[in-house]
């Protein structure tokens, strides 16, 4: 018996979220005096996973695989959690993991917790803390069931090395029709991603209009950060709909967001209240993103964050 655990890759590179989750996975099999077996698909060099505490990786490598399918991916995992005798399977937070994930939990008539930002507080009964409410509250939930499925949010847990040998197996599971014929993907490059990012840069419609997004991008590449936007810039067609980060767009759990020129309304604050520092640049005081914030700053951002990025490349300079 070991815990299992999905670690994303992508173009056979693992995220960072790969490790987190393995580095919650080998805090679940200390508690439960066991293992951890990771599983991967068409990934490259699975070493990595040992500096987090994996002893173990099941090596799917599948063609068919290149390109995400929720019900094969599930159908893979649920494979290994049977091969491993698991009753732990820990996933991410991220839109793929999200999808498949209910998936994987009917697939082995397991209970499943997503949003989990701790680790367990009780292995009998098996008891970890979520957030709610869009992240303005926790809740402790017990999973009764004899598997469970635990779904990790992102930037909760952390890293965690851990020193230790791992082997590797190749793993090939039987899948179902797959039966979507994926066209193209399209995907930025040479940018930090949304999803993998610990900053987050964002702007809305206080910067006027999308000439004037040089200085977003010049800030977010001092940072190292990845660049975001809100809906009404994204349907005004300012930025690609992919930077749209909010309840209606793609969630942010960074450890530092930034949001310039955003008043901030409900559904943008819903979708960004999982990260951990949150500051505004608004010349309105009383903009609803300043009640939310953990910085704000009154002005203008056509003179604060040149400024400020003037500032940045300093303190990069005497520190390099």
């Amino acid at each position: 018996m070991s815990v299992l655990v999905y670690t994303e890759s992508e173009q056979g590179k693992f995220k960072k979220t790969a490790f987190e989750v393995a580095s919650y996975a080998k805090a679940i099999a200390d508690q439960m005096e066991t293992t951890v077996t990771a599983i991967t698909v068409n990934a490259g060099d699975v070493s990595e996973l040992g500096n987090y505490g994996v002893d173990k990786v099941l090596n799917v490598s599948n063609g068919d695989l290149d390109k995400f399918n929720a019900n094969a991916y599930a159908s893979a995992i649920a494979q290994a959690a049977k091969k491993e005798d698991a009753k732990v399977v820990v996933v991410s937070a991220s839109a793929d993991s999200k999808y498949l994930a209910p998936i994987l939990a009917i697939s082995l008539d397991a209970g499943y917790a997503s949003n989990v930002v701790e680790a367990p507080s009780s292995i009998s009964p098996f008891t970890v803390k979520r957030t709610a409410f869009t992240n303005k509250a926790f809740n402790m939930t017990t999973i009764n069931t004899d598997i469970k499925v635990v779904g990790v949010s992102q930037n909760s847990y952390g890293l965690v090395e851990s020193s230790g040998n791992v082997s590797s197996e190749d793993f090939s599971p039987s899948l179902p029709s797959i039966g979507v014929n994926v066209q193209s993907v399209d995907k930025a490059k040479d940018k930090v991603t949304i999803a993998d990012a610990e900053i987050v840069v964002s702007a809305g419609r206080g910067l006027k209009g999308p000439e004037n997004w040089g200085m977003i991008e010049e800030l977010a590449e001092v940072l190292g950060a990845a660049t975001a936007c809100s809906k009404p810039v994204s349907d005004l067609g300012w930025r690609p709909h992919g930077e749209h980060v909010g309840q209606t767009g793609k969630p942010v759990a960074s450890n530092l967001y930034i949001a310039i020129g955003i008043s901030g309304a409900i559904q943008h604050l819903a979708g960004i209240n999982a990260s951990k520092i949150k500051v505004v640049i608004n010349t309105d005081p009383e903009a609803p993103f300043f009640k939310a914030a953990d910085y704000g700053v009154v002005g203008d951002a056509f003179v604060v964050v040149p400024a400020l990025i003037e500032k940045l490349k300093a303190f990069k300079a005497q520190n390099a």
